[in-house]
């Protein structure tokens, strides 16, 4: 069945975020009572009394000519998410009352030819539900009174929702459906691409996926939530996590940096591969470091990707990549791309290591040849003290985890050594593996 899409559109700072959240039941998009948090168009599943949905949170709308040019860009995702929606819940202010901005709004979704519900939102009492019958004036008829903070008459509000949805019918043929796919299909590979604010990522993230969904601007910080979207390739459906730039913890001083960070990190602990963006004209900074320090935490593969390639000279480049292997050399041989995401330069040998890295993520070795490769590497080179590994198997995929059985404790440098002959042996390349030890009882 597909899912009919309910856009949430207004002018900044009306509570648009707020109502995703209630009507999802947790805290999916990023609020704070600062206008301009939510930049992005967010895609989220809903439902309401047995009927799904599609929720599209987006940035405040603003008139032609209004605001600087990023305002513009989020002006431009919230016309997007209207003409792809089936309902349009426009939000206004019931404290405040109309506004020009209101005015603005409400002659654009005139002309757009969806159904529109004019939602007062902030009547948190009787006297604001009185005061809401200006919003008439705007010419989208009745206006329906909420409180998307305290969850007040949200459910009236969503089952006109519903009544105004278009019948369900099963769609005449199967298409690709991202969230359906996502929901049903865990396995689906994830993809996050992480990095310090402004390095290029949201830039990147609109080539791979193909269409303007991510705003790109050249102010630090402009994706405040993690963004998914599912893309089919040639070696099968990607899902792509756009992330919040990581900046460092003493310049994380408000609440919605704070909860960007926490969906970096959860990004990161959830991915299949981690794409770690770097500025190439200011080389691999302490920040960046820390990152890949965090990545590597997690035992996702990573590749780096060199951004803003094209602009260094010969001896630039030179510099920048020592730099690299001397400042990220714990991340051993992870594949290194140069690239241009705002050209496209290079952006085209990514899918080959994505897919590699992504098969050595979830490859599994039979017990036998594991046994077969300690047996053989303990001949070469013994364990001290009469340590020893008596049985081994793969116990995990995701990252490659190891299980070896022993008489008594293996010193560190030893098990290092087994690492790396499981690692040659298996041609794991640079996707970290783990080993675990469980020792015999006496």
């Amino acid at each position: 069945m597909k899912r009919p899409v309910v856009a949430i559109v207004g002018r900044p700072n009306v509570g648009k975020s707020t109502l995703i959240n209630r009507i999802v039941g947790k805290r999916v998009a990023i609020v704070q009572e600062k206008p301009g948090v939510t930049r992005d168009r967010k895609i989220v599943p809903a439902d309401w009394l047995g009927r799904e949905f599609d929720l599209v949170d987006t940035g405040g709308w603003m008139p032609d000519g209004a605001g600087t040019e990023l305002d513009k860009k989020v002006s431009r995702q919230s016309e997007v998410a209207v003409t792809e929606a089936d309902v349009v819940m426009f939000l206004v202010d019931a404290s405040v009352g109309v506004t020009e901005d209101d005015q603005a709004v409400a002659e654009w979704l005139k002309r757009c030819g969806r159904p529109v519900l004019l939602v007062a939102n902030k009547a948190d009492n009787e006297r604001r539900e009185h005061d809401m019958w200006e919003f008439l004036a705007l010419g989208l008829g009745e206006p329906h009174p909420i409180s998307a903070l305290h969850g007040r008459r949200t459910g009236d509000l969503l089952d006109e929702v519903i009544a105004l949805c278009p019948p369900e019918e099963p769609e005449e043929e199967l298409e690709f459906d991202p969230d359906a796919v996502a929901e049903i299909d865990p396995s689906i590979p994830g993809v996050a691409l992480v990095g310090r604010p402004n390095v290029g990522k949201s830039t990147l993230f609109n080539r791979l996926i193909g269409e303007q969904r991510a705003v790109v601007h050249d102010m630090p910080g402009t994706t405040r939530d993690s963004i998914d979207t599912i893309v089919e390739t040639d070696d099968g459906p990607i899902r792509f996590i756009d992330t919040a730039g990581m900046r460092r913890r003493s310049k994380v001083d408000d609440g919605t940096e704070y909860y960007s960070v926490v969906r970096t990190l959860q990004s990161v602990d959830t991915a299949d591969v981690a794409l770690l963006l770097i500025d190439s004209t200011e080389g691999v900074t302490a920040q960046d470091q820390r990152l890949a320090e965090r990545i590597d935490a997690a035992g996702c593969p990573v590749v780096v990707l060199m951004n803003k390639w094209e602009l260094l000279d010969a001896e630039q480049r030179l510099d920048v990549m020592a730099g690299l292997h001397r400042q990220l050399h714990f991340i051993g041989d992870a594949p290194v791309l140069k690239i241009s995401a705002l050209s496209g330069l290079g952006v085209h040998k990514l899918a080959p290591v994505l897919a590699d890295a992504i098969e050595r993520y979830h490859r599994r070795v039979p017990t036998r040849k594991v046994n077969k490769v300690i047996s053989e590497a303990q001949a070469r080179q013994p364990a001290p003290h009469g340590a020893k590994v008596l049985y081994a198997l793969q116990g995990a995929a995701d990252p490659p985890t190891f299980t070896l059985f022993t008489n008594r404790e293996l010193p560190h440098t030893y098990m290092r050594y087994l690492e790396n002959q499981i690692r040659d042996a298996f041609d794991f390349g640079s996707v970290p593996i783990k080993l675990r030890v469980r020792k015999r009882s006496s």
